[in-house]
């Protein structure tokens, strides 16, 4: 239409053509919608006439439309719209001139809300709505109507949200004053409680009275949705007139040109009465094409007797008499309609009786008794008849129609009149065709009081009248065909479905008509037609009388190929090509002459334009010569004269100018000399002076400075002494108590230390001799040499004043005699000067010609040598760009690897841990687990007093739950510095926990084995179990003693947490050296016990023989007599095995205990032998030296020993002016504080108030706080935080609404508290019980995805929050000054860094196992198995339709599937706020999984490796990349990972056959070992007989090519491969400050600071 419009322009001024391009926003408004196949998918046919007049110009057009799909107004499917006008207007809904329709959200109205998805991407329906505005303005639509449109649009919106209530099963209403009702009557201007009545009821007429009857729900809900579809109707048929009725000229028409625009074929999963229609219509529309193209194109040929074989066609005419000939299913629908009692299903059965087994085209489906099955010409259509006769009907309440009709809006009515008053003055055309909407005259008689409700045509009968019209219109035309093929199902861009295409391209017959053109001849010509188009290709004497012979003699010359064209009776037929080969002939001819006389008219033109400018060039030359010329001889005669002036007048100036200067300069060098001269003097005599003073100052300031630095070195030599011999003694009171059994093996060393020692004393008091002495020769020589210096200071004051004097006369002497020897040398320096002069001349000049050659030479040479050292250079550069390229990669693998390493080393670490509190567990649970029955106990103890001991059934079940809180109250936090020294002595703990294991297993079944026998033959003795009894309660007594002790030592620890409490002297540290003397003690005496009863327990079961005698039984029965019955025994003896088993664990940790200790005491008495050596050595070496090395030597080790001491204090000093500064600061923070609240408490109280007025109520306002970004909480309360904000949240819960990071930041406020309050155990203890408690819930829940990436995610930003505010300048770069604040003051807390940054690598790798479970089921499914391109493989499946085979079975994985999980888990990470990068490093390991698993199965399945197997593998690693690109982490590295997979897929693809395939493939699978691709050539099989195997050749080819690559032997990819992880410092821009802690986390007890 735009092509036509602007080609042929209008006839009148009023820019028809504009109007009618106008037309078309305003139909695809209100009439096109979004469907899951097409965004702006036509809902109606469309048939417009375009006019042109005489002169070929547009002067109108005309309009018809077709069977508009009303359902979509009501209802729409899932991914779908209603009309395009709907989103309009809901967008346009805050305009001003649109708030009376009270619009909103189009996600608030039923009627545009059903498909959930309001909006179109790319689409703009705001922009559109203004479009279509001023379309409706151009076509002279008011404003006014214009606004009664949306009207009455926005009504059909308000009422879809009408509800409905059931007042029983037969009735309803609508609840009273009902606002989206109470909305549509005034925008419609009808009445509310008419309309309401009759929503809800409906009048049925009789022969004989009237009854109004209440309908039900359902059918008041159908009958709303009927009344807005009808009103939609009404309204498009309204626009579609005044669009005609603008379009129409007066003018009378010459021609027309008519555009079609109707539905394609369509087929959804339910297929109702609009599909059938649609598909109705396209087949009349094919029959037309195929009789068109393929009948009246044969018919030609053999009207013009051209040998031709005609071709076979689908022939669709017994379709289409199916549907609408006499009994077919249109006229038996009309039929049913018209029974009162008529149902879709009696139409079903109808159907079923007519045409079932009757026609072929019609089927029955087999599981359905309410649907029919067409063979169309496209494809088998299977349509639900559940709501065909409604459609059919198209029936609306009459009583609803006259509450419209009576509207107060004027529009309204319009739409409702009667179809006579409603038809447009367009419609009617002058070809007389009738319109749709049409009725016939008969209509309008009958009795009056008949309706017209008996007369009305049903939609298929009306669908089909204008059916017929459109063909007859169609025929009477000459069509042309535009066929649009959909390149997908999916509305994807750049995807093109190859067997979609030419399914459709075969169902529209264009196959057909290929096949005809290539076998038919496309174009021809009149014999008179061609000899007027190519009489230029002819030549004088070709031309003939005989037009027909001339055109045959013309073609035999141009077109050698007789078989390219054919002769007929009138015209010449030729095959496809040879037009478009006469065309370029006749064009190179036209060429050919236009060039010739192009050439001679443009030579004659110049040659007169050149004649005529050169003789006017000529004339113009002549008088501008002469002018320039006079006007020469005038510039020379003044320049002339002004040169003389000039001459003159400079010559006075200069003169002038230079009196003046001489002058000036002459006063102002007076003037300078005598100023710099009295300069000169003073300067002299000022530094004279200096020197003196700087003389005495230094003397006296060095003196003082060495006095000072000897003070204050004695200072701290004394200091530091005092502090070493306090150090020495500690050590010498522990070292009396271990180190006795050292002391008496070294006894000798001791006598050679204490001899040593008193040589050291007889030195010193030999050098402190020389010292004195030293000192009164320095005071002798010193005075001395002061005495020489004066002395010498006056002779030389004395000699230099003679000096002056008696060298004045000599030099005025000497002056004269040298002026004189002067004179006359120079007169013969002259003579000899001049004479070398010219001797020098002529050297230089043969100097520089012989410097100029050697020059000459030396450039060259510099060039020849510029130019190698450059290459040299190049080459030197590249060399080392290689080598530097090549080192970083191999540093970077290198990191790799260490990370890999490292991290591989925390999860083995991880899962020893894991092991290790398991296995404490257990042991916990088999020492805590209580025995039923009666326990043995000690008289002299409670079971209250003691957790080893026992009592009766009753208080053992009721003590079980103290037990079991007893531990978990009593257990200290695990301090973390303590955490990481023990990491590497976790293989060691390891080996001892299996040992004990092992230990305790054999025990068990030692003590099975026993119990079994002591029931066959019980012979221990008695006496021997009481005196193993009373050992037992001993040693029970002197646990409990052990225990007690332990308890006052974890007392004494936790009552001060300050670090004076771990000092020598401390109380804690005296309980400490006392327990640990006791412990020893006892463990000496616990070993000895333990020695004793394993020598017992042999003895006894050495006595314990077999033998059956008298005495033996005799001593069982008074054994058996004492214990009184065999349950005694069998209890005592369990209690007896308990007994030793908690013996034997606590002499265990006893042990290792003392084990720690010894080990601790053997480094200190290392270190004091190294330092002993070290001490004898230096000694050793100091006697060996003469004595002044060995004073100078002491010196030196002094001093060096003393600046050490003096550094170290330095540091303490500075780090004591540091925390008095930052307390001084606290404390004018708080000053200031204070200082307010009590300015702002004095200035709410005035003192009038306080002395004569009554104390009222004041409201006082309350400053706002100024937070400095800390939470402040107590001790005992650190608990409840952990559980509240760790081992209680859940990531779908509460946190799911948080800020992200949102508990890190917490727990980081929390820390920051406490290191203001400088708490050191408060900072340890909470970090602590933060990283243990992180554990726990991961060990609990870490198979749940969002439990482990919510805690990566915290981990990290507490990570980063730790970084961010250490106060180290490399992470204050993008603090704010506010940030910079809030850095930590107190603590260093990069060890606690470390930790969590391996808890984050533990978590991230707990991540990636628990994606991995995830994903690997769906992998090969999804990957390999479903067929993502359905034909392909050239399997068709079986029980699927066309249309539904992409469907994958129940239960089977698909690709959507992986996306669907890939998609979960990226919004998942990007919901928990988890770090860009850790994102990337995520995806890159999930698709590595994908591509190992994937690549893995196909080297295993040998059905898997096939050509179309290799194109789906490469189209679903296609849809992973647009997955990446989507999700912009095409930079993360995860595309390289798929890499072996690409390639896999890729040689399944390629040709295998020559050596060049074989070398493409070596070149091509860089990434594939040679394994890989070796076991992929054997195992390819041919899917048809298209394809060969590879052959053996061909694979010997390709392992010789390949035998020099160096890659792993290994077939299979590791998918259990982790790539290291890194956390790059990612610092967060949010202000603790502005941090709100949610109620719903229940962290009330903490308050913000």
């Amino acid at each position: 239409m735009r092509y036509f419009a602007t080609v042929s322009g209008s006839a009148s001024e009023a820019n028809v053509e504009e109007k009618v391009l106008a037309s078309n926003p305003i139909m695809e408004s209100i009439g096109n919608a979004k469907t899951t196949r097409n965004d702006n998918s036509s809902r109606f046919g469309k048939y417009i006439e375009i006019g042109f007049d005489k002169r070929y110009r547009i002067i109108g057009a005309n309009m018809r439309t077709y069977l508009l799909e009303k359902s979509r107004v009501v209802f729409q499917a899932e991914e779908e719209r209603n009309y395009h006008i709907f989103y309009q207007l809901c967008a346009s809904a805050k305009l001003p001139e649109f708030k009376m329709l009270r619009l909103g959200n189009a996600n608030n109205f039923h009627y545009t809300k059903q498909g959930g998805s309001p909006v179109i991407e790319g689409v703009d329906d705001a922009k559109e709505m203004a479009h279509t505005r001023q379309a409706c303005t151009l076509l002279g639509i008011s404003e006014s109507y214009q606004m009664g449109i949306f009207r009455i649009l926005a009504g059909i919106l308000h009422l879809g949200n009408v509800g409905f209530t059931s007042r029983d099963s037969d009735s309803c209403t609508i609840p009273p004053k009902h606002e989206p009702l109470s909305i549509f009557c005034d925008l419609m201007g009808v009445d509310y409680e008419e309309m309401c009545h009759w929503l809800c009821h409906r009048k049925l007429a009789t022969a004989a009275e009237t009854y109004i009857k209440p309908i039900s729900k359902l059918q008041a809900t159908n009958a709303r949705d009927a009344l807005a579809k009808h009103i939609y109707a009404k309204l498009f048929t309204w626009i579609v007139d005044h669009v005609n009725q603008a379009l129409h000229s007066a003018v009378k028409q010459h021609s027309f040109i008519g555009v079609l625009d109707i539905y394609g074929f369509e087929t959804f999963e339910i297929n109702s009465f609009e599909q059938f229609c649609i598909n109705y219509a396209n087949e009349k529309l094919q029959q037309q094409f195929n009789m068109h193209v393929f009948k009246l194109e044969q018919e030609e040929y053999m009207k013009e007797q051209i040998p031709w074989t005609l071709i076979d066609f689908y022939d669709n005419q017994p379709c289409i008499n199916l549907i609408e000939s006499k009994l077919g299913i249109l006229d038996l629908l009309d039929e049913e309609c018209k029974m009162p009692k008529g149902t879709d299903d009696t139409w079903a059965q109808k159907l079923y009786n007519t045409h079932l087994n009757k026609c072929a085209l019609f089927e029955k489906p087999r599981l359905s008794n309410k649907a029919f099955i067409i063979q169309h010409f496209a494809d088998k259509v299977e349509y639900q008849c559940e709501g065909f006769l409604e459609k059919n009907k198209d029936t609306v309440f009459e009583e609803q129609i006259k509450v419209l009709k009576s509207s107060k809006f004027k529009m309204l009515p319009e739409l409702f009149q009667d179809d006579e008053k409603a038809i447009s003055p367009t419609s009617a055309t002058s070809s007389g065709r009738t319109p749709l909407t049409r009725m016939p005259s008969k209509a309008t008689k009958g009795r009056p009081g008949q309706t017209a409700k008996e007369h009305k045509k049903t939609v298929g009968h009306q669908f089909r009248n204008s059916l017929h019209l459109l063909m007859e219109t169609l025929n009477a035309t000459t069509p042309h065909y535009v066929r649009c093929i959909k390149p997908n199902d999916f509305k994807f861009p750049f995807t093109f479905d190859e067997k979609r295409a030419v399914q459709q391209l075969r169902a529209c017959g264009v196959l057909e008509t290929i096949r005809i053109s290539a076998a038919g001849f496309p174009s021809r010509w009149t014999y008179q037609e061609f000899f007027s188009r190519y009489r230029v290709l002819m030549k004088q004497k070709d031309v003939l009388s005989d037009r027909k012979q001339t055109c045959k003699n013309v073609l035999e010359k141009l077109i050698l190929d007789k078989d390219k064209y054919q002769f007929g009776k009138t015209k010449i037929f030729f095959r496809a090509g040879q037009v478009a080969y006469l065309e370029k002939l006749r064009a190179d001819k036209l060429r050919a002459a236009c060039i010739r006389i192009q050439k001679t008219i443009r030579g004659w033109l110049l040659r007169k334009k050149y004649l005529r400018m050169r003789t006017a060039a000529i004339t113009v030359q002549r008088y501008v010569r002469g002018y320039q010329a006079r006007c020469y001889a005038k510039f020379l005669r003044r320049t002339q004269a002004a040169t003389v002036l000039q001459k003159y007048w400079r010559m006075f100036i200069v003169r002038r100018r230079y009196k003046v200067k001489r002058a000036a300069t002459v006063a102002l060098q007076s003037y300078l000399r005598g100023y710099l001269a009295r300069n000169r003097y003073h300067k002299i005599l000022r530094e004279h002076k200096a020197v003196i003073i700087q003389k005495w100052v230094r003397g006296w300031l060095a003196r003082t400075y060495y006095k000072r630095s000897m003070h204050a070195i004695i200072y701290l030599q004394c200091c530091f002494r005092r502090m070493m011999a306090k150090r020495e003694l500690k050590k010498l009171k522990i070292e009396a108590r271990s180190v006795e059994r050292y002391k008496k093996l070294h006894i000798g060393m001791e006598n050679k230390i204490m001899q040593l020692q008193r040589k050291v004393d007889e030195q010193n008091k030999d050098y402190k001799c020389l010292m004195e002495k030293l000192t009164n020769l320095e005071g002798i020589y010193n005075s001395e040499t002061e005495k020489l210096r004066n002395d010498l200071e006056r002779l030389q004051l004395s000699e230099e004043e003679a000096k002056i004097a008696t060298g004045r006369v000599l030099s005025l002497q000497e002056e004269i005699a040298k002026l004189r020897k002067d004179l006359e040398q120079t007169r013969s320096d002259k003579k000899s000067i001049e004479e070398r002069a010219d001797r020098y001349k002529q050297e230089t000049e043969q100097l520089v010609s012989n410097l100029k050659e050697e020059n000459t030479l030396l450039k060259q040479e510099k060039e020849a040598l510029n130019h190698r050292i450059v290459e040299q250079a190049k080459e030197m550069t590249e060399t080392m760009e290689k080598k530097l390229v090549e080192e970083t990669k191999q540093l970077e693998l290198d990191l790799n690897d260490e990370r890999l390493r490292y991290q591989n080393l925390l999860n083995e670490f991880s899962r020893l841990e894991e092991r290790y509190d398991d296995l404490k567990e257990e042991m916990t649970l088999m020492v805590n687990v209580p025995k039923p029955g009666h326990k043995r106990t000690d008289s002299t103890h409670s079971s209250n007093e003691s957790e080893y001991t026992f009592s009766s059934e009753i208080a053992d079940t009721e003590d079980i739950p103290l037990r079991t809180e007893e531990p978990s109250e009593k257990k200290v936090p695990l301090d973390m510095s303590l955490f990481l020294k023990l990491q590497k002595r976790v293989t060691e703990l390891e080996q001892e926990k299996q040992v004990m294991q092992d230990e305790l297993d054999r025990k068990e079944e030692q003590v099975l084995r026993s119990k079994a026998k002591e029931e066959e033959r019980p012979q221990i003795r008695g006496a021997e179990l009481e005196y193993e009894s009373l050992k037992r309660q001993e040693l029970e007594s002197e646990n409990k003693k052990l225990k007690n002790e332990l308890n006052e030592l974890r007392k004494a620890l936790s009552e001060k947490s300050a670090p004076e409490v771990t000092a020598p002297g401390a109380p804690a540290y005296c309980v400490l050296m006392e327990q640990l003397t006791s412990v020893s003690e006892e463990l000496d005496v616990r070993k000895e016990e333990v020695l004793i009863l394993r020598s017992q327990l042999v003895s006894q079961k050495e006595a314990i023989q077999p033998k059956n005698t008298m005495t033996d039984s005799t001593i069982l029965l008074e054994d058996v007599q004492k214990m009184k019955d065999k349950g005694e025994i069998a209890q005592a003896y369990i209690g007896l095995k308990e007994t030793n088993r908690l013996l034997e664990s606590q002499l265990q940790s006893q042990k290792r205990n003392h084990e720690n200790e010894a080990e601790a005491l053997r480094g200190e008495i290392q270190s004091l032998k190294e330092e002993n050596n070290r001490q004898q050595q230096l000694l050793a070496q100091n006697l060996q030296l003469p004595p002044e090395a060995r004073i100078e030597a002491s010196l030196q080790h002094e001093i060096t020993r003393l600046t050490n001491e003096n550094l170290d204090l330095m540091e303490q000093l500075e780090k004591q002016d540091k925390t008095v500064r930052k307390l001084k600061k606290q404390l004018k923070v708080f000053a200031k504080k204070i200082g307010e609240l009590e300015v702002g408490q004095m200035e709410n109280i005035s003192p009038g108030q306080i002395i004569d007025e009554p104390i009222r109520p004041v409201n006082i306002p309350r400053k706002e706080k100024d937070f400095q970004g800390m939470l402040e909480y107590k001790k005992e309360d650190e608990q409840k935080l952990v559980k509240n904000l760790i081992l209680e949240l859940k990531p779908r819960g509460v946190a799911v609404n948080l800020i992200p990071g949102l508990p890190a930041y917490i727990l980081f406020m929390c820390v920051r508290h406490a290191d203001y309050l400088n708490d050191d155990q408060k900072v340890r203890s909470l970090l602590t019980s933060t990283i243990n408690s992180i554990k726990k819930v991961l060990k609990k829940r870490g198979d749940d995805f969002e439990t482990v990436s919510f805690w990566l995610s915290n981990t990290c930003r507490f990570l980063h929050c730790l970084k961010q505010y250490s106060g180290e300048e490399g992470f204050m770069k993008h603090n704010t000054s506010r940030q910079n604040e809030h850095c930590l003051t107190n603590f260093d807390l990069a060890e606690y860094r470390q930790v969590l940054s391996d808890l984050a690598i533990q978590i991230y790798q707990q991540l990636v196992r628990v994606l991995e479970n995830i994903l690997q089921p769906m992998i090969v499914s999804g990957m390999l198995e479903h067929e993502t391109i359905q034909g392909v493989s050239g399997v068709k499946p079986t029980g699927l339709r066309k249309r539904t085979s992409s469907i994958a079975d129940e239960g089977t994985y698909t690709l959507d599937s992986i996306l669907r999980q890939l998609n979960s888990f990226h919004s998942v990470m990007c919901q928990h706020g988890m770090d860009p990068e850790l994102i990337k490093q995520v995806v890159k390991q999930m698709f590595y999984i994908v591509g190992a698993i994937t690549l893995n199965n196909l080297l295993l399945r040998k059905d898997m490796c096939s050509w179309s197997k290799g194109m789906q593998i490469r189209y679903n690693v296609s849809q992973l990349e647009e997955w990446l690109r989507d999700k912009n982490l095409m930079n993360s590295g995860a595309k390289e990972t798929l890499e072996p997979l690409i390639q896999a897929a890729q040689l399944l693809q390629v040709k295998k056959k020559t050596d060049d395939d074989a070398e493409a493939i070596c070149s091509m699978c860089n990434a594939l070992t040679t394994a890989q691709i070796v076991k992929v050539l054997n195992l390819y099989t041919p899917v048809n007989e298209f394809e060969e195997r590879v052959s053996v050749s061909f694979i010997r080819t390709i392992q010789m090519r390949l035998r020099d690559r160096k890659d792993s032997p290994q077939l299979l990819m590791d998918a259990k491969h982790i790539f290291p992880v890194t956390f790059p410092f990612n610092p967060s821009s949010l202000a603790l400050e502005t941090i709100q802690i949610p109620a719903s986390l229940g962290l009330g007890f903490i308050s913000r600071v």
